[in-house]
């Protein structure tokens, strides 16, 4: 009965030795990230942020946001001296605020997203051609989604590479 775990354990170690000789490395590669930190990207955003309703909703926002927290300061701070119609209304207008601000906030974050998408689907074919080339070039045999990998070291990423690249793309 002791043998067979013992054969199992050695079958085990040799399929792991056979695994150490495939050819190839393995590499992560984060596809948002390596696309969104392009030179490209990033002016896009900063043209985005540049316009005059995004400008007119971060205002709001900002404004929104600011008026909140001293409201919420002062309810804090008075609400030991407050009637309960008093507490009530200041609630009311806390959670009105907090809904004003999450209406812009997602204002933004749809501008943002929407210039995203427009950057990932002008850099798809791109971003293929220089994956090809550096799986080449490096001699990758396993390439991985980095938000399906629970641990890499850094060394294992080839998402800088890859940003640097599609940025000489972009200025040839």
């Amino acid at each position: 009965m002791s043998r067979i775990p013992t054969i199992a354990l050695a079958a085990i170690l040799c399929s792991l030795s056979a695994l150490s000789w495939a050819e190839g490395k393995i590499a992560v590669f984060d596809l948002q990230a390596a696309i969104l930190q392009t030179d490209a990207a990033q002016a896009r955003l900063q043209q985005l942020r540049g316009e005059e309703d995004y400008k007119k909703n971060k205002a709001d926002f900002d404004k929104i946001k600011s008026e909140g927290e001293a409201l919420v300061t002062s309810y804090q701070k008075d609400s030991a001296i407050m009637s309960e119609e008093q507490k009530a209304a200041a609630q009311q207008k806390i959670n009105s605020m907090q809904e004003d601000l999450e209406h812009v906030a997602g204002k933004l974050q749809q501008a943002e997203q929407v210039a995203a998408q427009a950057v990932f689907q002008e850099m798809g074919p791109k971003v293929q051609e220089v994956l090809r080339e550096i799986i080449e070039k490096e001699g990758i045999g396993l390439l991985l989604q980095r938000q399906a990998v629970i641990h890499a070291e850094p060394s294992y990423s080839v998402t800088a590479q890859v940003t640097d690249r599609l940025n000489q793309l972009n200025t040839d």
